[in-house]
């Protein structure tokens, strides 16, 4: 099963620019002003009303102001469910990012999920190695591959542990924006739905890597929508497929990520699943993250 009707989403109580990660996140801006917080509320909940109205289940848990965690919007980098009831927890880069990992979510998850088993790679972090869950890693479920760009929050070593205990087949690859710089998550360069493929294959610059990512694609049948560096920016990569209570399909964007695409990729990819989008511009500037940084899908059984 590529798609859930189940997500988790964490509401923040004081969303900011966070120092730590920009260090290596080109996408974020420091753009804070004294109505950053309310604006990016405002943003979080109009998001989960869309996303509610359309049938998908969505699992609001609010953040603590202590510790305070300015990214705990983006949960899918330290939290991972899985089918066979496991969960996943992630080494983190920033270490204010390592306080997200909040009891109070798993035991919230818990009166509504089945969880059997626990993988903890957390102490990777005493060695500062990394991979930030499924901003790191673009999971193909119903495959099992695990697609990555390497960077200092994505190390190889770390991957092939989650893929081992996982069975997934690791594919890893380099990718660098317009300015040469790495890219730090790979989810914010490529997208896996069930019949399809949202991916800048020009960040990956070298031609070796390009051609694997795009026959490993062919091969598990999924049609390429190649974007560019430009779309990249305005988080056109930073998609996630979804299925409400009917198993009804969406592609799921910013508001920002859906006007950069061009009229030939719109209706492409409303011939697979109508796209639901919301304006998230106050998040995307500071956070450096977008929709599907937003979204973590639970594919645990039900209790």
């Amino acid at each position: 099963m590529q798609t859930t009707s189940h997500l988790l989403m964490i509401r923040p109580v004081h969303f900011t620019f966070n120092e730590q990660t920009a260090v290596n996140n080109a996408f974020q801006v420091a753009a804070a002003d004294n109505d950053t917080p309310q604006k990016a509320l405002k943003e979080f909940n109009d998001f989960v009303q869309v996303l509610t109205n359309n049938g998908i289940d969505v699992t609001v848990i609010n953040d603590t102001l202590q510790p305070h965690t300015p990214d705990s919007i983006f949960p899918n980098n330290w939290i991972s469910f899985h089918q066979d009831g496991t969960i996943l927890l992630y080494p983190m880069y920033a270490a204010n990012r390592r306080q997200e990992r909040k009891p109070h979510v798993i035991e919230k998850i818990k009166e509504k999920f089945s969880i059997t088993k626990t993988i903890d790679l957390t102490n990777y972090e005493n060695n500062n190695l990394f991979l930030e869950g499924t901003g790191s890693m673009v999971l193909d479920r119903e495959n099992k591959i695990a697609y990555a760009c390497l960077s200092q929050r994505t190390d190889a070593d770390v991957l092939k542990d989650f893929c081992n205990q996982m069975n997934f087949t690791p594919v890893f690859f380099y990718a660098v924006d317009a300015n040469n710089a790495p890219i730090y998550h790979t989810n914010v360069m490529m997208c896996i739905a069930d019949k399809y493929a949202v991916i800048c294959l020009d960040a990956i610059a070298d031609e070796q890597e390009r051609n694997k990512v795009i026959k490993t694609l062919e091969n598990t049948n999924k049609q390429i929508v190649a974007i560019t560096h430009q779309q990249m920016n305005q988080f056109a990569g930073n998609m996630l497929q979804v299925n409400n209570q009917e198993g009804m399909h969406f592609l799921v964007m910013s508001s920002q990520a859906y006007h950069s695409l061009t009229q030939e990729q719109v209706q492409l990819l409303e011939n697979f699943n109508p796209i639901l989008h919301s304006s998230l511009t106050t998040i995307e500037t500071n956070g450096g993250g977008s929709a599907r940084c937003m979204l973590a899908e639970v594919f645990l059984p039900l209790k």
